[in-house]
Formats: C-alpha cells, structure tokens, sequence
C-alpha cells in the first residue's frame, strides 16, 4: 500500500525508464534508489513544505534536494513532465479558483487610484469674472 503522496506502481511503470540507471558500483554507501528520491519530490511538491521537513523515511533531505538539483540540471525532470504530458488525458479538467490567494496587501487599496495627469488637467477652472 502506498503512502500519502507516493506513487503509485502504474504511475511508477511510466517514469521508471525515464530516470537514470541507478549505481551501485562504486565504493563508499550506497546511494539511494530513484523510487524512494522520485517519492521523497513528490511528497515535497504535493504537501508544499520545506525541504528541511521531509519525513526521515526518504533519508536526509539535503540527499534528496542534492539529486533534485542534478536532475533539473540534467533535463531529466524536464523530460519526464514532457512525456506524462503527451499522454495526459485532458477530457475533464477541473480548475478550483478556490486555492488561489490574494496578496495581503490586495485588499484595501483607495478606489479610483492615484489622479493621473490627463485628469487634473480638465478639472483647473478658469478664474471666475468679477461682479
């Protein structure tokens, strides 16, 4: 069963070819795997926390930014929202304006807005005559 905001195997099947073939070869602790970095993005992007609290289950988060990092230098997240996005079926597509926030500062502005030139210009009144 997966975890909130992990991937599922069908959504794992698409990207899997996409990523890099993972190194185990080399000498020193062996890195992480794709799925469990891919899972620890997702979890990030989706949850829209820091980096610094990523649950300890994807291990150190600076591991995770690190391979983020090489991976959008590298083109290769580029290339797997390409790829999902060809084959996103787009049938139904809902957008809920209701997440969208305004600034704090948004609300309160004076109505009307500062007078421009072109404005004070036609309210100077020529000087009344005498009587």
């Amino acid at each position: 069963m997966a975890r909130r905001y992990e991937l599922t195997e069908q959504e794992w099947g698409q990207i899997a070819p996409l990523l890099p073939a993972e190194k185990n070869s080399r000498p020193g602790r062996p890195s992480k795997g794709n799925r469990l970095m891919i899972n620890a993005m997702v979890w990030i992007a989706r949850s829209g926390a820091p980096w610094r609290d990523l649950p300890e289950r994807y291990g150190p988060w600076k591991s995770v930014y690190s391979r983020f990092r090489k991976w959008i230098e590298d083109g290769i997240l580029d290339n797997i929202f390409r790829v999902l996005s060809l084959e996103a079926e787009l049938d139904e597509l809902f957008l809920d304006a209701t997440i969208v926030k305004a600034h704090q500062h948004s609300a309160g502005a004076k109505k009307g807005g500062l007078p421009m030139k072109s404005d004070t210009a036609a309210e100077v009144q020529a000087p009344k005559s005498m009587q």
